[in-house]
């Protein structure tokens, strides 16, 4: 049985509860991004907290009361709610282990409707774009190293730096994307698990951020994405993982999971800022729960590095159904070399266009015409947050030089995977082709391994055994950058129709 009355309070504001209400009041303070000095601020701030909140929780915000003086007058104001259940709050079933599956698409669906409703303007979008959220980066990291006490590690906040500025370095296209397809709306900007009751009738979510509106202009998938970090942090990454699914589902967002990563990191290490502030103040438990969002920052830091992964080979050796078996099983994008190029002259994938080594549509002309292509559409794909895989030959020092100046210009990443069997294994794997893409035989895989040039810095992968194998010591190599990286988010599997 809850008691009757509680007290409740936070650095700007007193929360009485008493019975089935619940009363807010806000302190007279100025705390820099905010200040409540005046009765007449206090007031509007409670009239716009409870206008922005009746968006999600329209029958829990009743109304803003005038608090009377002795002598009759008006001397301050409250926000009047309606008492919510302590035993429904999110966090509190999370913690549990109670099912919330069906609560988080609720959830999903009413955040999303919100911010499909959402209004629109120049001001909104700015606040959105790349630029704003470096800066809102920048703001949180220089705050943490102010700190005389620092909590966290120099290094690891160097880290973190480090992998932000290399992905906002090369997705300008991404966010300039998302900015023209309407995805900065006007959200909550403070989604905490704390705040979530899920009630018979539907979640009700409360506690919008009210003060400083640029901090509610941000992407829909930021938004959420403090949700889905609250979550992890409670220890349900699945919860977070299925909460991103049901609203990119509900939104129809086309946004690469690098992005869902990203969001995820940052409002993660907004977290460990109030953590390091708390740690300021000699919070005993303030410096551990800082140190442990910032590696939740880092490791989704590391699995949101866009990825530029080149498969080579002479034909025979694997390097397609190896490439293939990586894209699946990383949600990568595939590029082969072999189906670009007969697209490129007008030849249906499967059509057969056998031609000695160098001639016909292998002829030096429509081979340069086939890598630059490969490169083109790699490079639009890196920019806009997509990884890649690109299953080509990649015989030639000069086009893997350009393959490297690529990742570089979109600040990627670049793993180069070189495919051997035993010459047996080539030779029957040659031999048993029937139907697919490639025309090589084993006349035309001779001259190709004889003018592979040398890779020094690809990682050998023998496919001699089974394919099994070959992908499991492939995804070794890629995934040894980030040990620790959380796996990767995959995009819902949409239902036809």
């Amino acid at each position: 049985m809850r008691p009757w009355a509680q007290i409740k309070e936070t650095h700007i504001a007193v929360v009485v509860l008493m019975g089935d209400h619940a009363f807010k009041l806000k302190k007279p303070v100025d705390v820099g991004f905010l200040d409540f000095t005046t009765r007449q601020a206090r007031q509007a701030a409670c009239h716009r907290e409870v206008e922005l909140n009746r968006r999600l929780a329209p029958d829990v915000y009743e109304g803003v009361a005038d608090v009377l003086g002795p002598d009759g007058e008006v001397c301050d104001h409250l926000v009047v709610m309606r008492r919510m259940p302590e035993d429904r709050r999110l966090a509190a079933l999370v913690r549990a282990g109670k099912p919330v599956e069906e609560h988080l698409l609720r959830i999903a669906r009413m955040v999303a409707g919100m911010h499909g409703r959402s209004r629109h303007d120049p001001r909104i979008d700015r606040e959105g774009g790349r630029e704003a959220l470096r800066s809102r980066w920048t703001a949180n990291i220089d705050q943490v190293r102010a700190l005389a006490g620092a909590a966290l590690d120099p290094g690891t906040v160097q880290e973190i730096e480090r992998l932000t500025t290399r992905f906002l370095d090369g997705r300008e296209p991404l966010f300039a994307t998302r900015v023209a397809e309407g995805r900065v709306v006007d959200g909550h900007g403070d989604l905490l698990a704390e705040d979530v009751f899920c009630l018979d009738d539907g979640p009700r979510i409360l506690d919008c951020l009210e003060f400083d509106e640029r901090l509610r202009f941000v992407d829909g998938l930021d938004d959420v994405a403090f949700l889905a970090m609250d979550l992890e942090r409670l220890g349900a990454p699945r919860l977070a993982e299925v909460l991103l699914h049901r609203y990119v589902e509900f939104t129809d967002d086309p946004a690469p999971p690098a992005l869902w990563h990203h969001y995820v990191a940052y409002r993660a290490f907004v977290r460990a800022k109030v953590a390091c502030f708390r740690h300021e103040q000699n919070n005993s438990d303030a410096a551990w729960e800082a140190r442990r969002l910032a590696e939740l920052t880092l490791r989704h830091l590391q699995a949101a590095a866009v990825t530029l992964v080149l498969v080579g080979g002479s034909p025979g050796t694997g390097k397609s159904t190896l490439a293939a078996a990586l894209a699946d099983r990383l949600g990568y994008t595939l590029l082969n070399s072999d189906r670009v190029r007969k697209e490129l002259a007008g030849i249906a994938p499967e059509q057969p266009a056998p031609a000695p080594f160098g001639e016909g549509l292998y002829s030096p002309e429509h081979t340069e015409r086939t890598y630059a292509e490969l490169l083109s559409r790699a490079g639009t794909l890196l920019q806009h947050g997509e990884s890649v895989i690109l299953d080509a030959s990649w015989i030639d020092e000069e086009r893997r030089a350009a393959a490297g100046h690529l990742a570089r210009r979109t600040s990627s990443d670049r793993v180069s995977l070189l495919c051997t069997a035993l010459p047996q294994v080539t030779v029957e794997r040659l031999a048993a082709r029937t139907g697919g893409v490639s025309d090589a035989d084993r006349a035309i895989a001779e001259i190709m391994t004889e003018r592979m040039a040398p890779w020094p810095d690809a990682i050998e992968i023998d496919t001699s055994a089974s394919p099994e194998q070959a992908l499991e010591r492939a995804l070794a190599v890629i995934h040894a950058r980030w040990a620790e990286a959380p796996r990767r988010f995959r995009r819902p599997q949409m239902e036809p129709g």
